[in-house]
């Protein structure tokens, strides 16, 4: 089921809007009293918004199981309230939400009790309130659409800019001047009661942001001295170091794999140049971000984690080949235990296999050799493999969009798509992925060769 961008718009506002009301609904029935819990200061709870529009696209009318579909929508909630959490504590200095009371949270972000609550809420959500929403929105104009689509889109933008605006204000000053003292200050300058109202309500609804001690996002940070280590703790350079031998290392065990279980050698990378599976790579840094942490966590529970999160990244990933490429890469439809073709259970156990090895044995020696590299020659190198690998990455979507444009008869309508054509010609994309899989567009899949 396909939506249309302002359709996926007001889902997202109509869901961040509920969302927002459960937040109301949970803070008043814990400290018995109305308060705000939403960043903004509108009635929107945005990650909310992010987390269903996400389902909407990423999980089809082939996940017809409530509890693979709780399951997956759980997946996706760990995923973005973790990145959502880190990413608002690395800039804000403190974490909006804390689950490290409960024993099975992942570094405070997210935790298994609410990650599930949330999976079988979405999931309800999709299986009982989107279908009368989808009939209700059909009814709608385009123009309503639109228009409704924009307003609200303007409006929640100024209203993001103006809460943190506000917050990176008062966090400026109240390094030279404490949080009370910084408050009145911006209050004073800007002079209105939409900054002295953001700042009432962050520390009504808030409390840990107003707590003096280096905890809290007011409280002046003393710069660190700059390391000479190369790619020092999970930084950018490190990450994509990960990235990049992920991608290597993942190529050649789907490739020794394939040889052990088929009988013969075939490619098994993402890209037209090198052998390079981005799916891994960009695996091996989910993983990494999300439990390098962690590693003190018992083999079980990172063993559960890798085999619920890798299936749903798998999932999502096949998902986004064919919305973007119009082409599957895998399809796993006679394997038992499948999702749609796009995920199995075996092959779940070994992304939940993998992240034990992961995070046990690989990357600990791993990360010590990068950091072993030298810091100067290191960031050339980066940046040298970083340009590398966006233009493999953006010639081989351009060389696969042409592919699936072929395949139902699209002629080249530019100087670059003839030159395409030529470089990349159906033999050279076949041999590249063999088990590619091209997507009709009116919907009907026809295998360019015959998936085994």
């Amino acid at each position: 089921m396909r939506y249309g961008i302002y359709e996926l718009i007001l889902y997202f506002f109509l869901y961040s809007f509920l969302g927002w009301c459960a937040e109301i609904a949970y803070a008043a029935v814990r400290h018995k009293k109305f308060m705000n819990r939403g960043f903004l200061n509108g009635p929107f709870c945005p990650v909310y918004g992010f987390g269903m529009v996400l389902v909407l696209i990423f999980f089809g009318p082939e996940l017809d199981s409530f509890l693979f579909l709780a399951l997956g929508c759980g997946a996706v909630a760990v995923v973005l309230e973790f990145f959502t959490g880190a990413l608002m504590e690395k800039v804000f200095h403190c974490k909006w939400w804390d689950y490290s009371e409960y024993k099975s949270n992942l570094g405070g972000y997210v935790c298994l009790p609410f990650s599930c609550l949330w999976g079988i809420a979405a999931a309800a959500c999709i299986t009982f309130l989107q279908p009368w929403l989808r009939q209700l929105f059909e009814l709608l104009p385009l123009w309503v659409e639109r228009t409704v689509a924009i307003i609200l889109s303007i409006l929640c933008l100024l209203d993001f800019f103006a809460v943190s605006w506000t917050i990176l204000r008062v966090q400026k000053n109240s390094r030279i001047e404490g949080f009370a003292a910084g408050m009145q200050k911006v209050s004073n300058k800007v002079g209105g009661a939409i900054s002295r109202s953001i700042v009432k309500r962050m520390t009504r609804a808030f409390p840990n942001l107003t707590t003096e001690g280096e905890n809290s996002p007011f409280t002046a940070h003393q710069k660190k001295a700059k390391s000479e280590v190369f790619a020092e703790g999970c930084g950018f350079y490190k990450l994509f170091w990960l990235f990049f031998i992920g991608s290597l290392l993942g190529d050649l065990v789907e490739t020794v794999f394939c040889r052990i279980t088929m009988g013969y050698w075939m490619s098994r990378s993402s890209l037209v140049y090198g052998h390079f599976s981005v799916v891994w790579g960009f695996a091996v840094v989910l993983l990494t971000m999300m439990l390098h942490r962690h590693r003190d966590k018992s083999d079980r529970y990172i063993f559960v984690f890798g085999t619920v999160v890798g299936g749903a990244y798998e999932y999502i990933c096949s998902v986004l080949s064919e919305i973007v490429f119009g082409a599957v890469f895998w399809d796993y439809s006679k394997l038992p235990f499948n999702l749609g073709g796009r995920i199995n259970l075996l092959y779940c156990f070994f992304w939940g296999l993998a992240s034990v090895i992961w995070i046990r044995y690989v990357y600990p020696p791993l990360s010590r050799l990068i950091e072993k590299i030298p810091k100067k020659p290191g960031v050339w190198i980066s940046w040298i493999l970083i340009v590398f690998m966006v233009f493999d990455m953006l010639i081989s979507a351009m060389a696969l969009t042409r592919y699936s444009a072929r395949y139902i008869g699209e002629e080249p309508q530019t100087v670059v798509g003839e030159m395409l054509d030529e470089h990349f010609p159906d033999a050279r994309m076949e041999k590249v992925y063999p088990k590619a899989i091209i997507r009709a567009v009116s919907g009907n899949s026809a295998p360019s060769q015959t998936a085994e």
